[in-house]
């Protein structure tokens, strides 16, 4: 992060490597809209790119959770560990709120991505579209990924519920977590790329 008063912008969108692991599709990569071009003669403050820094930082979180559940429904598919050791490892990751109702497996996860969301829906992107209507199709785009991603993260719970009912079932929740792979972190690159800048020279509200 620049440590003078005003500086180029500096803060870097995580870069979606075109790595799939599922051969379905649930977003329309190729139909996303962008939004205005980034001004090359605009400095920006560090207040203002820790801001956008502070979304990328969000979203690490994220993918490296999703990882860990990646990890761990392979270890489960391999015998290395049951569903519930998987769960309690679940249990453990940061960036969440427990839940002693939530019992299937990435219920905390789900929930923690679903609150994420929420905030950008309420309150994030109501700003950023007041602010600069020129960024309403980028938004609009992403609040339609965000009803699909709650989709995908609903087949992951229902595959795993299914699982534990039949251990026959494991090649459907594995693919259920590959899907879910490829949409979110699809989404959240496209996101980062999209809004990184608005949010810096706007604000998050």
């Amino acid at each position: 992060m620049p440590t003078g008063s005003n500086s180029r912008f500096a803060v870097v969108a995580t870069a979606d490597d075109g790595t799939r692991r599922s051969s379905r599709r649930a977003l329309d990569e190729g139909s996303r809209p962008t939004g205005p071009a980034r001004d090359p003669e605009r400095t920006y403050t560090r207040w203002e790119q820790a801001d956008a820094q502070h979304l990328v930082d969000i979203h690490d979180h994220l993918r490296a959770d999703l990882a860990r559940i990646h990890r761990l429904v392979a270890a489960v598919t391999t015998g290395a560990t049951d569903v519930g050791e998987a769960r309690a490892e679940i249990n453990a990751m940061a960036l969440r709120q427990t839940n002693p109702a939530l019992t299937t497996y990435c219920a905390n996860y789900c929930r923690m991505v679903t609150m994420h969301h929420g905030i950008e829906d309420a309150s994030v992107f109501p700003h950023l579209r007041r602010s600069d209507p020129r960024l309403s199709p980028v938004i609009d785009r992403l609040q339609q990924e965000h009803h699909v991603i709650h989709g995908v993260l609903e087949d992951v719970d229902r595959a795993l519920v299914a699982y534990v009912g039949d251990p026959g079932s494991i090649a459907e929740l594995g693919a259920a977590v590959d899907l879910l792979s490829d949409t979110l972190l699809s989404h959240l690159a496209y996101e980062e790329h999209e809004l990184i800048e608005p949010i810096a020279r706007l604000g998050m509200h």
